[in-house]
C-alpha cells in the first residue's frame, strides 16, 4: 500500500499547473494544481513529492530488510522494525491527518491505522528485561540522554516559537496557508518533543525503557535528513520563494542532528551486538 501511494504521489502527472486562491482568512495562497497533491499548498504538494521519493527508495527497501532480520529472531532486527514502522506512521499520520482529499484518502486511513497497531504490537513484544541484559556498559547512555533532551527542546522551540509569535499578534501562522490547522506542529509539539525529552530523562535512570523510545526517534531523525533535502529541492523545483537561508538553515540542522543520531544508532548497536 506504501507503494501505491508513493508511486501515485510521485508519478501522476496531468496538465495543471499552480494557481492562486485565497484562504480561509482571507490570505492568498498557491496551490500545487498538478498531480495528486493538486489542491495542497504549493510549498506542501511539492514537499510531499520529496516525502515520497525517500519513503520509495529508502523507507520501503528499510522494512522489507528490518522485516527480514526480525523474523530470524534478531533482537537488532526487532529494534530496527520498532523503528522503521516508527517513522511510517509519522509519514502517514502526516497525510491522512494532515494532507488535503485526494483520491488515496482511504489508503493513508489504512497505512495509518496498520502503523500504529504494529508499532504497537512490535513496541510491547519487546521484552525489558532481556533488553536491559542485551545492552553493555559501552552503550552511549550519556550522549544518548543529552542529544535526546537537546533534540526535545529544539523541536519544541522550531515548532513553538511561531505559534507563540502568531498568537501574540493575534494573526494566524504563516504556515496554515489554506488549511485549518498544522498538523506537523501539533504532531512533533505533542507526541515527538515530549517522547524525545521522557526518553532523555529515563535513559539517565538507567531505565531499559528510555532505550525503547529512543530507538524509533533516532531512525525518524535520520530518515528526515533526506527528506528535508528532497523535500527542498522539490519545493524550489515548484516554484516555492526560498531564501538560501531558508534553504541551508533546515538542510544544515536535520545533517548535523542526522550523523549525531546515525553515530549514537551505530554505537548502540555494536554495544547491543557485542553482548549477544
Amino acid at each position: 500500500m506504501a507503494l501505491i501511494a508513493t508511486g501515485t504521489g510521485l508519478f501522476w502527472h496531468n496538465t495543471g499547473t499552480s494557481y492562486e486562491v485565497t484562504s480561509l482568512r482571507g490570505q492568498p495562497t498557491q496551490l500545487y494544481g498538478k498531480g495528486l497533491y493538486r489542491y495542497d499548498t504549493l510549498m506542501i504538494g511539492a514537499g510531499f513529492k520529496g516525502q515520497d521519493l525517500v519513503t520509495l527508495f529508502l523507507g520501503i527497501p528499510l522494512l522489507i530488510f528490518s522485516v527480514s532480520l526480525s523474523s530470524g529472531g534478531s533482537l537488532i532486527g526487532h529494534l530496527l522494525l520498532m523503528g522503521t514502522l516508527g517513522f511510517f506512521l509519522y509519514i502517514y499520520a502526516s497525510l491522512a491527518l494532515g494532507a488535503a482529499y485526494n483520491p488515496l484518502f482511504l489508503i493513508y486511513v489504512v497505512l495509518l491505522s496498520a502503523c500504529l497497531i504494529t508499532f504497537a504490537l512490535t513496541f510491547s513484544a519487546i521484552d525489558q528485561a532481556t533488553l536491559a541484559q542485551h545492552i553493555s556498559t559501552n552503550a552511549p547512555h550519556q550522549e544518548l540522554v543529552i542529544f535526546m533532551i537537546i533534540s526535545g527542546l529544539v523541536t519544541m522551540v522550531v515548532w513553538g516559537a511561531p505559534l507563540i509569535s502568531a498568537l501574540i499578534k493575534n494573526t494566524p501562522p504563516k504556515i496554515l496557508e489554506t488549511y485549518t490547522t498544522p498538523v506537523t506542529s501539533a504532531l512533533d509539539l505533542a507526541i515527538i518533543t515530549p517522547a524525545t525529552i521522557i526518553s532523555g530523562v529515563l535513559i539517565g535512570q538507567g531505565a531499559t525503557l528510555g532505550y525503547m523510545i529512543a530507538f524509533p526517534l533516532l531512525i525518524l531523525i535520520m530518515m528526515l535528513v533526506p527528506l528535508i533535502t528532497l523535500s527542498t529541492f522539490f519545493q524550489k523545483a515548484a516554484g516555492v520563494h526560498l531564501t538560501r537561508g531558508e534553504m541551508i538553515g533546515p538542510i544544515a540542522g536535520f545533517l548535523i542532528l542526522g550523523l549525531v543520531a546515525i553515530t549514537l544508532t551505530y554505537s548502540l548497536i555494536q554495544s547491543i551486538s557485542t553482548v549477544i
